[in-house]
């Protein structure tokens, strides 16, 4: 077979030169000029390759073989090739995957890496296992899909997975093994031939390979337990016997004795490790009943002659049905098994979809993988292109952790630098204890995962459980970031839109003060002799006003832009409310002429914990607002009390009130409702968001509610303060 695959190789190397376009020299080259030395090397290629053809042409010959159907087989038939390597712990198991590699390469096809893992897998040394995850590498980096299927019986697996996948060739390396005379199994090519008859198979011989070479089974790897072993079945097979002489003097037929001892042979097979103690079971359960239960008693010899057979049917009996026991009870665990990595994954998948932020995220992944490996695991943050202090998370059955970060830091940068697995059981800085892997999705590296793996490698299994949990991380904190970003870019497009909003108020509410100052002073200016004492006052009063209200204006715009930037602090301390609520009533005085400004406190000695200045400034807004938004005959009343271990302060008017559908949103930056203001200026929008901003960062409460009969009620807290004496 692989004098076949090199005419393949053959044919289409000669068909890739076919194709080849010249170079620039040759394109420039003139076409009378003869051959070139681009012409020559293509000529000599093509010469060889005939050379080859003709060779291979002979040697076929030779064989009684034909190579037309080979040299006249269409590329299209070759790219649809999907070329098949089985994985093992063999010594030729890495000829035999070089070999279907370059296969693959010939065909122009896909090519499946597959490990069979059976319940004999957990049996093998750690130099089978340490073999088999270094083919399981050279399969990857040749360019093969790695695929894990479980069962025991390995060529119907092959032939399934071959089946469902669309697998043309089989390539598997020539087996030692030798089918016994009569009771032997088929070989495994044998088998897979009657599997799947419509599979190419190409067995790969290895003249230098170990023949006595042969995997531990886990039957082998018990002999350790055999003791123990050997004592469950004599107690089991000395209890079955009591109870059948029990039987026996109760009245049972020897049909029943028989069945117990049937009993006791699937019981030991339950219990042991190995066939074998089923086959001794059923033995000495049949001397045993012949023995004490036929007649002659205590005698081997058995005057019935139907005894012979039911000696017979009895022993097989037990042995088929203890057998099978062993077969189920080893799927059993191998099923436990896998249902056990398949729910860490599943739990993974639903965990990670809950998680909040990278930490809870680096969290989770790190909890699963000690599940799935029981080992020690470190998780590194990459973000922002720098790797963050360690995170370490201990093993469930492990009482300690030891890590030297020291000793691993460059090895975790060279991790995340190359995107390539480093450390424990691989070629680069293979003396580190932790297997370092990188999160990534693509080329982008989120982080490194460390995994206390020792010298020990992975399973095939459990290694790739472990991968498509790092995928599932490694896309959470890709989809964390995305949505971080589309958070950060969203708040960005809100404040650049509340920015644009900003300077088109202010441009436009700016203008009719600033035309006012602007007119009353250029009257004032040029016709000041003309005019009589009370219009000078008038628009000396004007002026002032529109100055008033623009003053207002800037420091809600301050405020505010302190509140956006972060930048507001607190200067705290225990001050009497009344005294806050008196000075802002006195600043705003000037504004509430010819209006009841009615104050009533509850205790005049109230202490709030709180910066009078800015508190001062959220009754200014209220009361500033309430004034706005009321006829000038309505009256506005404030009054402040102690309620619930709070200060609280109420504001109320006897204007239109607020409709409940706008009192959530009244609060809201630049929200200034549908109600016509009384001096006819129109709002920012500002004060109300003000004053909630302030009485939150004390720790306080802001609402709206309604006025009886009509009208509106602000209300806000504050937290009590305490006076301190020091003696």
């Amino acid at each position: 077979m692989s004098l076949e695959a090199d005419i393949v190789r053959m044919h289409a190397n000669e068909r890739r030169t076919s194709r080849v376009r010249p170079c620039a020299a040759e394109a420039s080259a003139p076409k009378h000029s003869g051959t070139g030395a681009g012409e020559d090397g293509t000529e000599t290629v093509r010469k060889k390759l005939a050379a080859l053809q003709r060779a291979a042409r002979r040697k076929l010959a030779d064989s009684g073989q034909h190579p037309a159907e080979w040299y006249r087989q269409p590329e299209k038939e070759m790219e649809g090739e999907h070329i098949l390597v089985c994985l093992s712990s063999a010594p030729s198991n890495a000829k035999i995957i070089r070999s279907a590699s370059k296969m693959a390469a010939a065909f122009g096809g896909r090519f499946t890496a597959l490990f069979v893992e059976t319940p004999d897998f957990s049996a093998q040394t750690e130099e089978d296992k340490c073999r088999l995850e270094e083919n399981r590498r050279l399969a990857k980096r040749l360019g093969a899909s790695l695929e894990t299927v479980y069962g025991d019986d390995v060529p119907y697996q092959i032939a399934e997975f071959a089946r469902l996948s669309g697998v043309t060739k089989i390539v598997l390396g020539r087996s030692a093994a030798r089918r016994k005379l009569f009771w032997g199994r088929p070989a495994l090519t044998e088998q897979l031939i009657a599997y799947a008859p419509e599979t190419d198979i190409y067995i790969i011989p290895d003249q230098n390979a170990d023949s006595s070479y042969r995997p531990k089974t886990l039957k082998e790897r018990r002999k350790a337990d055999v003791a123990k072993n050997i004592l469950k079945s004599g107690l089991i097979l000395a209890a079955v016997t009591v109870l059948s002489l029990l039987l026996e003097r109760i009245g049972f037929t020897d049909a029943n004795i028989i069945m117990m001892y049937i009993l006791g042979t699937v019981l030991t097979s339950v219990i042991t490790s190995h066939w074998s103690y089923s086959l001794v079971s059923s033995a000495a359960g049949v001397f045993i009943f012949n023995y004490l239960f036929t007649t002659p008693r205590f005698s081997l010899t058995a005057y019935g002659t139907g005894y012979p057979v039911t000696f017979v049917v009895m022993f097989l009996t037990a042995f088929i049905t203890g057998s099978l026991a062993l077969r189920y009870k080893e799927q059993a665990l191998q099923s436990a098994r896998i249902a056990h990595r398949t729910k860490i994954l599943f739990d993974t998948n639903q965990i990670l979809a809950k998680a909040e932020n990278r930490e809870e995220i680096f969290a989770a992944s790190a909890v699963q993988i000690g599940k799935l490996t029981g080992c020690d695991v470190v998780m590194f943050d990459g973000s922002g292109g720098k790797l963050s202090p360690p995170r370490l998370f201990n093993a469930p059955e492990d009482g300690g952790m030891r890590y030297d970060e020291e000793k691993d830091r460059s090895l975790v940068a060279w991790v995340f630098e190359n995107n390539h697995a480093a450390g424990a059981t691989t070629e680069k800085f293979s003396d580190s204890e932790y297997l370092y892997l990188a999160l990534r999705v693509g080329e982008r590296v989120y982080g490194v995962t460390g995994i206390r793996v020792g010298s020990v490698p992975l399973d095939a299994s459990t290694n790739g459980i472990l991968l498509s949990i790092l995928g599932e991380c490694a896309l959470a904190l890709e989809n964390e970031k995305n949505a971080r970003e589309k958070e950060e870019a969203a708040v960005l497009a809100e404040s650049e839109q509340l920015r644009a909003n900003l300077l088109r108020t202010i441009s436009h509410d700016l203008r009719t003060p600033l035309t006012s100052i602007y007119g009353s002073a250029g009257i004032l200016l040029n016709n000041e002799k003309g005019l009589d004492e009370e219009s000078r006052r008038g628009l000396y009063l004007d002026i002032y006003n529109d100055a008033v209200w623009l003053i207002d204006l800037v420091e809600n715009l301050l405020y505010a832009t302190r509140i956006e930037e972060g930048r507001m602090k607190l200067r705290t301390s225990a001050e009497l409310l009344s005294d806050i609520i008196d000075e802002a009533v006195r600043h705003i005085g000037r504004k509430a002429q010819g209006r009841r400004l009615t104050v009533e406190y509850e205790d005049e000695l109230l202490l709030v914990k709180a910066d009078g200045r800015l508190v001062e400034q959220v009754v200014v807004n209220l009361v500033d607002n309430a004034l706005k938004y009321t006829d000038p005959e309505s009256d506005v009343s404030i009054f402040a009390r102690k309620a619930g271990g709070m200060a609280e302060v109420r504001i109320a008017d006897h204007g239109p009130g607020i409709p409940d559908k706008e009192k959530e949103k009244i609060f809201d930056k630049f929200y200034c409702g549908q109600h016509k203001i009384a001096d006819n200026r129109r709002s920012l929008g500002l004060g109300l968001f003000l004053c909630k901003a302030i009485v939150e960062a004390h720790g306080g409460t802001i609402h709206v509610e309604d006025q009886e009969p009509h009208g509106a009620v602000f209300v806000f807290t504050l937290p009590l303060g305490e006076v301190v004496l020091h003696e």
